[in-house]
């Protein structure tokens, strides 16, 4: 009897241990899911249209939206009530972003007969698509060498492509004066700083060891990127001979990744001064780009995040730069730009400012800043004699 009473008791406490086991189980599941959903409602809720939604009435009026949106909100409000819904502007967004997919391949066709484009050229020879890069060559060409445009891609170093670049590389090329080169890199997800600067120094390096095969006057390379991509342009220019900055990637090693000249659109310059002005992003926070880009939040890597930021490299003998920023910039603030030219100008450079009229982040439609950026290509690439002044342009054309 006292043997079964030992056996029950011993069967009684496994049972409790086993539920106490699977209440355990049950109750992590549900942390999971609460912390899961709690986080899809902090994205919600951080979203571009409830930023935009001042008064949180679940529509966006006309005078809620900024500068650079306003023109768009017509298109947005489909039934024309005077208020455009959530699901007015997520089916705008979404018709958008379809719509610039199909102009880019159908502006690549248009061209098809007075350009040849090779793509995903494997620069680092493997076979990464990331480490690619987009060639664009005239058929017609008005020189027998031709110097190249590099276009480096934005996207907060965690998205974008460089197929973004054909847009903006196919009006030089079809010129039959440029060679245009849009080149890829790796993402923050996949690898950290100072992988992207290894990256995009062994696409300049590769252009330069198949300038014979192309037809490309390797003494004459300029590059332009927006936002991140102005980043990285702007590492280009800055840190020539800088060793922990250069990399050893691809079969190149000999050739210079050296650049003649750079146009930054609205590119971070120095990591650890963002914060100090009004921004959507917490710059200094872990889960900023920035932060992400580095491999840790910015205050707590300070030394790393000097190493990311073109102005602490620059020097005396910098090549020329062109930099167009937005004063109304959210993401990446105007002041980047301000410090990064006068530090320029300080070192002897020469650099200029085009700064845009209450101009966001990018989304500029004034046929000014295209004029400009084709004659600072002309004058350091093609030797024309040409001034450029800083100026301030609206970020619309006057007729719009």
């Amino acid at each position: 009897m006292s043997e079964n009473l030992n056996c029950m008791n011993i069967t009684l406490l496994k049972t409790q241990e086993s539920l106490k086991a699977i209440k355990l189980i049950l109750l992590g599941q549900f942390l999971i899911f609460f912390n899961i959903s709690t986080q899809a409602q902090e994205i919600k809720r951080t979203s571009i249209f409830d930023q935009w939604d001042k008064n949180k009435d679940g529509e966006l009026q006309l005078e809620e939206l900024p500068t650079n949106a306003k023109p768009n909100f017509k298109k947005a409000d489909q039934n024309n009530d005077g208020a455009v819904s959530r699901k007015e502007d997520e089916l705008f967004r979404s018709n958008s972003r379809k719509s610039r997919r199909i102009n880019r391949n159908e502006k690549t066709r248009d061209h098809s007969e007075h350009l040849k484009i090779e793509t995903n050229i494997f620069y680092a020879e493997n076979k990464n698509l990331r480490q690619s890069l987009d060639l664009i060559i005239p058929k017609k060409r008005t020189s027998k060498k031709l110097p190249v445009i590099v276009y480096i891609h934005g996207g907060a170093w965690k998205a974008g492509n460089k197929e973004q670049g054909l847009i903006h590389l196919i009006p030089y090329v079809e010129s039959g004066n440029y060679i245009g080169a849009s080149i890829g890199y790796r993402l923050s997800s996949e690898s950290k700083w100072p992988n992207q600067i290894y990256d995009c120094k062994a696409a300049v390096r590769w252009i330069r060891g198949h300038a014979k095969q192309y037809g490309i006057d390797a003494d004459r390379i300029g590059a332009m990127g927006h936002s991140a991509g102005g980043h990285l342009v702007s590492m280009l220019g800055t840190s020539s001979g800088i060793k922990a900055l250069e990399g050893s990637l691809g079969n190149y090693e000999k050739h210079s990744s050296n650049v003649n000249c750079v146009v930054n659109f609205f590119g971070p310059s120095a990591f650890l001064e963002m914060s100090k002005f009004p921004s959507k992003i917490d710059h200094d926070a872990a889960e900023s780009p920035e932060s992400q880009l580095i491999g840790g939040a910015l205050p707590e890597n300070k030394k790393n995040a000097k190493l990311a930021s073109p102005i602490y490299h620059v020097s005396k003998g910098d090549i020329p730069f062109m930099h167009i920023h937005g004063t109304n910039d959210q993401l990446v603030p105007y002041n980047q730009s301000v410090i990064f030219n006068k530090k320029l100008l300080k070192e002897g450079c020469e650099s200029v400012l085009i700064t845009i009229e209450n101009g966001g982040h990018g989304g500029f439609k004034n046929e000014k800043i295209k004029i400009l950026t084709k004659k600072f290509f002309d004058k350091h690439l093609r030797n024309f004699s040409l001034e450029i002044k800083e100026q301030t342009l609206k970020q619309f054309n006057s007729s719009d």
